[in-house]
């Protein structure tokens, strides 16, 4: 599947809940089904700066396609970097560098997180981008 075929099942299902209480447990809910993050990669390395809580990000390249795995100390956040999981890992990093990721802005995301979750979200992103450049530049 495509990122954008990803990131339109993702507004489908968003699109489901018309409360954003209905949202947020959507996103708690897709944070606990991800598997936990083995101990070895819950480095100093492997943390987001920029965010306010704790969020763990491990990426390597397999076959060709860069898979990422992450965890959080809180809830919501951890939902969020299993949505960006779910949209950009199994792809290339070519892929994830072109990727226009407009479901953040259609499921109404960024407006209905707090300025520090936002900016979060953004280091997360700028995060997972930095990786498949790297993985890219390695390819090169």
């Amino acid at each position: 599947m495509s990122i954008n075929e990803i990131q339109d099942e993702v507004i489908e299902e968003f699109a489901d809940f018309e409360d954003w209480m209905d949202k947020y447990q959507l996103l708690i809910d897709l944070g606990n089904e991800q598997q936990p993050l083995d101990a070895q990669y819950k480095t100093e390395q492997n943390l987001i700066d920029g965010c306010q809580s704790r969020v763990w990000l491990q990426a390597d390249l397999t076959d060709g396609k860069v898979i990422f795995q992450a965890e959080s100390d809180a809830l919501i956040v951890k939902g969020i970097v299993a949505l960006l999981i779910r949209v950009l890992s199994g792809h290339t990093p070519q892929e994830i560098v072109d990727a226009d990721l407009y479901f953040i802005e259609q499921i109404g995301l960024r407006e209905h997180l707090s300025p520090t979750r936002s900016n979060g979200l953004l280091a997360m992103l700028k995060q997972m981008k930095l990786y498949a450049l790297a993985f890219k530049a390695k390819e090169a």
